[in-house]
């Protein structure tokens, strides 16, 4: 753990591979197959941004974890950057579509802050249902919080040197 707050060198890489591990996390086929999020551009993004808060409240938890935490949100931009190059975005759009993206997963994370913290159980379930798009079949927004829980509290269970190694839970 230690390596990723001392060698700046192989932060960056290290951050490309739990980011790898998080955007297999969010790309669970339950989670569109069973759950019904949308499997479309939106959809994907919504998933991978719930996921991406999931490890980084995890990571929260441990005061020294800033430079995994903030390498891990500079691989998030610049995988939004490549996929809306290779989506066909102009190249003079993207830096803005990139800081629209940024801005709407901070926005997402405070919302799903909130949603845990609250003691009404229902808050989850609604914002989710807010948030998440559906597949046309509807999305079972009460499952994807039962879902959301269960990752909270593996990804709590889980020692803070595995999630770093990008060993999520499924």
């Amino acid at each position: 753990m230690l390596t990723w707050l001392f060698n700046r060198s192989d932060s960056r890489r290290r951050a490309s591979e739990l980011y790898g591990a998080v955007v297999t996390f969010a790309r669970r086929p339950g989670l569109y197959a069973a759950i019904g999020i949308a499997d479309s551009p939106e959809g994907r993004y919504e998933a991978l941004v719930l996921h991406l808060f999931l490890v980084l409240e995890r990571l929260r938890a441990d005061p020294r974890l800033g430079p995994p935490s903030q390498a891990l949100i500079e691989a998030f931009v610049t995988d939004m950057d490549d996929n809306m190059r290779e989506m066909g975005v102009g190249d003079l759009t993207v830096p803005k579509k990139v800081k629209k993206a940024a801005g709407a997963f901070y926005d997402r994370a405070e919302a799903y802050r909130a949603a845990l913290a609250s003691e009404d159980p229902s808050e989850l379930t609604t914002v989710l249902a807010r948030l998440i798009p559906a597949a046309e079949t509807g999305l079972d927004a009460e499952g994807l919080a039962a879902d959301v829980r269960r990752q909270t509290h593996s990804l709590a269970a889980t020692p803070v040197e595995r999630v770093l190694s990008g060993q999520l839970p499924s």
